[in-house]
């Protein structure tokens, strides 16, 4: 039980971490470049395919067989893809494409928000079964899913900024958006923690709702915001500090 709620309290801290770091980043200082923010995403991308393939997918397969990581793999696709047309999600290229009107520029950081805390939950899924197969998992998801939320943050905080909200303000609000998280952890712990069958299932569920988000998000936004480079060597140096990153914690 123990396990369950530090990894509750690891998902908090990580989601509120990284929207409460996007929002400090856009209340205080310039809006970064769009290269700037395509790298990071594209970083964020490798970071995660590293973890997929070199943690979540071996993990899964170690604690139940092919077919169990199968169906959680496919369940966590599809769960991404109905949650993106049931809440439409908003991206970070909405960064600096604002109304002058300051009410409507505050509806559309709320709505942006919602979209964010919505699309947390299945992230802290991923972060709690990844703790409940061990705390090293669990733990490196966290800083990589954190380093993801970052711009979702920037999103949001862009028209708080715009309509002239305080740092404070906006920081604080940012910060609600990754509460979900911790949600998502605990029930991920939870049924990580039932059986060696749901941990599989769980963890294929995790790899799977991650790929998703890489393909479908982090990958074409950061292609949209810069058609240069920065994509390509932002998701290669991603997937190299990736590979480090858990061998270090391992």
């Amino acid at each position: 039980m123990n396990n369950i709620w530090a990894a509750a309290l690891l998902g908090t801290f990580a989601g509120c971490l990284g929207t409460g770091l996007g929002g400090l980043i856009i209340s205080t200082l310039r809006t970064p470049k769009s290269k700037t923010i395509s790298f990071i995403l594209a970083f964020s991308g490798g970071i995660m395919l590293a973890v997929i393939f070199n943690d979540l997918i071996p993990e899964s397969l170690a604690y139940g067989d092919i077919s169990t990581m199968l169906i959680g793999f496919l369940v966590g696709c599809v769960a991404l893809y109905i949650m993106d047309h049931v809440v439409p999600h908003v991206h970070v290229s909405a960064v600096g494409n604002h109304d002058k009107k300051t009410m409507r520029l505050i509806r559309t950081s709320i709505l942006i928000g919602i979209g964010i805390a919505v699309h947390n939950f299945p992230e802290g899924l991923a972060i709690g079964a990844g703790y409940a197969a061990s705390e090293t998992l669990g733990i490196g998801l966290a800083v990589i899913l954190a380093l993801h939320d970052a711009p979702e943050g920037m999103a949001m905080a862009g028209p708080m900024k715009a309509a002239n909200l305080s740092p404070l303000r906006i920081v604080a609000t940012c910060t609600l958006a990754g509460v979900p998280t911790g949600l998502g952890s605990l029930l991920g712990a939870y049924l990580g923690g039932v059986s060696e069958l749901f941990l599989s299932i769980s963890l294929g569920f995790a790899a799977g709702a991650m790929l998703y988000l890489v393909f479908d998000e982090l990958l074409p936004i950061a292609q949209e915001l810069n058609s240069k480079h920065s994509t390509t060597f932002g998701a290669i140096v991603g997937v190299v500090v990736g590979i480090l990153f858990m061998a270090f914690l391992g």
